[in-house]
C-alpha cells in the first residue's frame, strides 16, 4: 500500500503545472470531449508507466542494489531540482491531428509527451527502488489521472486557482527527503 499511496502522491503533485496537463488543457478545449480524452490519458499513461517501471526494474536486476541505491538517491536529487524548472508546451504539440479521432490523438500525443518527461523519469525510479512494478505503475498512473482528469473537465477555472509554485517547492522537498533517503540506505 505504501508503494501505492507514495507513487501516485508524487505523481500527482509533480504533474502539477507540467507540458501534459497544459497538452490535456489544450486537447479539452480544442474538442470538448472530456470522455474520449481521459481514456486517451489514461492508455497513454498506462502503456508508457508500464514501459518505464520495467525499465526502472530491469535497471535494479541489472545493477543491483547497491549501485542502484547511489543511482536513486542522485536521481531523485536531481528529480528534486527539476521540479523547480516549469514546463511549457511546445506550439508544435498543441496542434493535435483532427483525422484519426479524439481518443487515438489524445493517445498519441499524451505518449510523446511523457517521454523524457519528469513522470516517466519519476516512474523508472520508483520501480527501480521498490519491488513491485505493479502498484508503481497503478500508483503513477492515477497520480497522472489525479493531476490532468481535473483539468479536462474543469480546464482554466482550475489552472487560476493552484498555486504552482508552492506545489512545485512541496514535491521537490518530497524528491530531496526521497534522494536522502536512498541515498542513506534506510
Amino acid at each position: 500500500m505504501q508503494t501505492l499511496l507514495l507513487s501516485t502522491g508524487i505523481v500527482a503533485l509533480a504533474e502539477m503545472g507540467d507540458k501534459t496537463q497544459l497538452l490535456s488543457l489544450v486537447l479539452a478545449t480544442r474538442f470538448r470531449k472530456p470522455w474520449p480524452i481521459v481514456a486517451g490519458i489514461f492508455a497513454a499513461t498506462l502503456l508508457n508507466h508500464g514501459v518505464a517501471g520495467a525499465l526502472g526494474a530491469w535497471l535494479m536486476a541489472v545493477v543491483g542494489p547497491t549501485v542502484m541505491r547511489w543511482v536513486l538517491g542522485v536521481s531523485f536529487l536531481a528529480m528534486a531540482g527539476w521540479m523547480l524548472i516549469p514546463d511549457k508546451l511546445d506550439e508544435d504539440e498543441a496542434k493535435p491531428a483532427e483525422k484519426h479521432g479524439v481518443f487515438v490523438t489524445t493517445v498519441v500525443m499524451f505518449f510523446l509527451a511523457e517521454m523524457g518527461d519528469k513522470t516517466q523519469v519519476a516512474t523508472i525510479a520508483l520501480a527501480a527502488r521498490f519491488n513491485d512494478l505493479f502498484w508503481v505503475v497503478m500508483g503513477t498512473t492515477i497520480g497522472m489521472m489525479l493531476a490532468n482528469a481535473p483539468v479536462v473537465f474543469f480546464g482554466d477555472a482550475l489552472a487560476k486557482r493552484v498555486p504552482l509554485k508552492v506545489v512545485h517547492t512541496t514535491t521537490a522537498l518530497i524528491f530531496v527527503a526521497l534522494g536522502v533517503w536512498a541515498l542513506a540506505g534506510w
